[in-house]
């Protein structure tokens, strides 16, 4: 294992760290957020998936999680540039990378800028389409409480459609009812998950799941594109050599059918994948199954490379 603090072209410090060896093929993970950290990612799975035969590196963008940075603007720029700055501390000329949740997004518009420096982008129960997944969930938690005859919630739900939809305030609003229905939550949790949940919540890294509560109120402010549709980008990267992937959980209930058909159009139906009895956190919900789907797809890419690379 390496642990490492970068900050060469910037004073402040990023928190970054490696698992498994050097040679073997590079996987980045990009959390979620804004307001996230790696925690859950690399505390129940980075270790795993290096034992798999990659170099795992997860890292916290600036200003969120273990990255303190009281000057940290929340720019996709900004995390761009720090996402280069991972791949110049490593010594990375190509990784593969794993973007989660709002991740995704970062993933994607790196990407975009970067086509050269990633082998695939795998995105995993990740953002593309945001005010989509904003209208899925208010309409589908709508039929909840219409069902119940619950009419404070459904004046909720109106106020909530009556905020700015490029705003914190409407992006956390929905959010928090998606988590009252259970929409993050995998619906029959395994054993498995259970305990890697319990680990997590009782290790170090459960103990340093750092959120700084500021960090989407100053993404809106500083951020023009705070709320956007990333499907034309990702229909241009397959032109750009880079290979996608997709992989969701079954019952992610912030998706709605036709994004994820969407996706699978886009990224090919051989390289789209969903794993029942998974919520937004596959790699915990499901993580055996993650693992092996991971595994599978960049040794596949990598096989495909080494013999275009001998013809």
């Amino acid at each position: 294992m390496l642990t490492s603090i970068i900050g060469k072209a910037q004073t402040e410090k990023i928190y970054s760290k490696a698992y498994g060896k050097s040679e073997n093929p590079t996987i980045i993970f990009i959390h979620g957020g804004p307001r996230g950290n790696s925690t859950l990612f690399e505390g129940t799975t980075a270790e795993n998936l290096a034992g798999k035969g990659f170099y795992v590196i997860v890292y916290d963008r600036r200003g969120e999680g273990r990255s303190i940075d009281t000057t940290a603007t929340f720019t996709f720029q900004e995390a761009i540039s720090d996402l280069n700055s991972i791949y110049e501390k490593y010594n990375i000329k190509r990784a593969n990378i794993i973007a989660h949740s709002f991740g995704g997004l970062v993933g994607t518009l790196f990407t975009e800028q970067n086509p050269e420096k990633v082998s695939s982008l795998i995105l995993a129960g990740a953002l593309f389409s945001q005010q989509e997944t904003y209208n899925h969930i208010l309409e589908t938690t709508r039929k909840i409480y219409k069902k119940k005859n619950d009419t404070l919630m459904l004046s909720k739900i109106s106020a909530i459609e009556r905020l700015a939809k490029n705003s914190a305030e409407y992006r956390k609003q929905c959010y928090e009812i998606a988590s009252m229905n259970n929409y993050f939550k995998m619906p029959f949790p395994t054993n498995e998950a259970n305990q890697l949940r319990e680990n997590y919540e009782n290790s170090e890294y459960g103990k340093s799941n750092i959120r700084n509560d500021d960090a989407p109120i100053l993404f809106y402010k500083n951020e023009s594109k705070n709320n956007i549709d990333t499907k034309s980008i990702l229909k241009k990267l397959e032109k750009e050599n880079v290979k996608l992937f997709a992989l969701y959980g079954l019952q992610d209930k912030i998706f709605s059918e036709k994004q994820l058909s969407d996706m699978k159009k886009i990224v090919g139906k051989q390289n789209f994948k969903t794993i029942d009895n998974c919520s937004h956190y596959p790699f915990v919900d499901q993580q055996n199954p993650f693992i092996e789907i991971i595994e599978k797809w960049i040794k596949q890419k990598t096989t495909t490379n080494k013999v275009l690379a001998k013809s």
